[in-house]
């Protein structure tokens, strides 16, 4: 089974650990000789920090090699990583966009954690668990002072199949009650929005890439293709990327079957790949602006450049994040796993993002206060209420002059193609599309963090 991430490939090969110096040795080529003195050297300073450092309970065996793995990997570069097998589980859990759980996504709010909504059909939903509710214990557990949320996230995950006892006081009824409910596996929703702006352009928000974000992507334009729109916005602003299928998935429609979505290159022959669409029939034909910002990275900016490179999309805001590398991750059978960089993507024409990113076409740049406040804008499309917003996050809702923008641009391209029709049909000819490939220059770099973890 196969599986990309980060613009990466998922390869899961069962590998012991003590396999793994003479797995790296046959991957790069190594003589079994230096493999030897190499793990001899490193045999020889952990038995001499295990006997002579001041702490014995500091330096176990077991707890040395662990930190070497960490050290060794982790100093190649910023996406390379050893991943404990907690950390390997949560990977892979966020890479198939599903998890064990509830179905509740959850925030905290003046010390309180509440409900935001319970996810449709989830145990959670079925139980009766409304939105606004708090959750006050979990499995008997008090979650006051639990600290951050990403603590009470873990106590509502688990395996499928298993049960989580929950208190909760609803405001409204002001009464507290209790359920006991059963995981299950619970798909996460990566186009979060999707509606029709200005009456006739389309807009779909695309939080991350997951194994479910192609077909989640295609039932939104499906959508909004019956809603009868002329154009499209594609908003990947804050997406830190994800699977390279799901991204090649998401461009494919605006493709001929065939056509070169992204290619990667490496050390390796198996590296070295192209990724062409699959898509039947004709190509979506409409025009499409791309909004992304300084959070836009790796499977997002596949999707960008893509669109950006044939000229099948304008794109707006910020210069993207630029993270152009591939990553092959490793499953070892302790559980822990191997993150490791093995390869660079490339766009149609050939162009490395990597370090680079993708630059607009039309350049929208905000300050960093209105960058967070239009990412939590984002990711609360539920809140239409002005005031509500402001008492729940403290800011009343700004204009979103990165999505204005996109839409004056859309509306531009839709005047050309009006005056194109208009000529040809006075000089007796056939309309001609209009591509909406306007590239000024422009160039702006700026990098912050990424998304909470917020559903259990």
């Amino acid at each position: 089974m196969r599986k990309r991430i980060f613009a990466g490939a998922v390869l899961a090969l069962g590998l012991a650990v003590p396999a793994f110096a003479f797995h790296f040795a046959a991957l790069f080529g190594l003589v079994k000789g230096d493999v030897d003195r190499a793990v001899a050297y490193v045999r020889d300073v952990m038995v001499i920090v295990n006997e002579k450092y001041v702490d014995p309970k500091a330096v176990n065996f077991a707890d040395l090699a662990r930190n070497a793995l960490h050290g060794m990997v982790e100093s190649l570069d910023p996406h390379s990583e050893f991943l404990e097998k907690k950390d390997n589980d949560d990977l892979a859990e966020d890479l198939s966009g599903e998890f064990g759980g509830v179905g509740i996504q959850v925030e905290v709010r003046s010390g309180k954690v509440q409900v935001i909504e319970p996810m449709d059909d989830t145990p959670a939903a079925r139980a009766g668990i409304e939105r606004g509710d708090e959750i006050e214990s979990i499995d008997g557990r008090s979650v006051a002072g639990s600290g951050a949320m990403d603590a009470v996230v873990d106590r509502l995950r688990g395996k499928p199949h298993t049960h989580v006892a929950m208190t909760l006081y609803r405001p409204k009824a002001h009464k507290s009650y209790s359920v006991d409910l059963e995981r299950e596996i619970i798909k996460v929703d990566s186009v979060i929005d999707t509606r029709v702006i200005d009456d006739d352009v389309g807009y779909v928000l695309v939080t991350e890439f997951s194994e479910h974000t192609g077909e989640q992507f295609a039932a939104a334009l499906d959508k909004l293709l019956k809603q009868n729109i002329n154009s499209l916005i594609i908003d990947l602003r804050n997406n830190p990327g994800g699977t390279l299928d799901s991204a090649v998935e998401v461009a494919e429609p605006f493709f001929r079957k065939g056509d070169l979505i992204v290619s990667t290159r490496g050390r390796r022959a198996e590296d070295n790949e192209e990724f062409r669409s699959e898509a039947d029939g004709d190509p979506l034909d409409l025009p499409v602006a791309v909004l992304i910002n300084q959070d836009t990275a790796s499977a997002a900016e596949i999707v960008t450049g893509a669109l950006k490179d044939t000229g099948k999309a304008v794109v707006v805001g910020e210069r993207s994040f630029g993270k152009g590398s591939v990553q092959t991750i490793i499953d070892f059978k302790t559980g822990d796993g191997l993150r490791l960089t093995t390869a660079k993507y490339y766009t149609p024409s050939g162009v490395s993002l990597h370090q680079v990113g993708v630059a607009p076409s039309v350049e929208v740049v905000l300050s960093a206060a209105d960058d967070d406040k239009i990412r939590q804008q984002q990711l609360r499309p539920d809140i239409s209420d002005p005031a509500d917003f402001k008492a729940r996050f403290g800011f009343t809702p700004i204009d979103d002059r990165q999505l204005d923008a996109a839409v004056a641009v859309l509306r531009g391209v839709e005047v050309l193609e009006s005056q194109a029709a208009a000529s040809s049909r006075v000089a007796g000819g056939r309309p001609s599309a209009v591509s909406c490939s306007f590239q000024p220059r422009a160039a702006r770099v700026e990098i912050s963090g990424l998304p909470p973890h917020d559903r259990g």
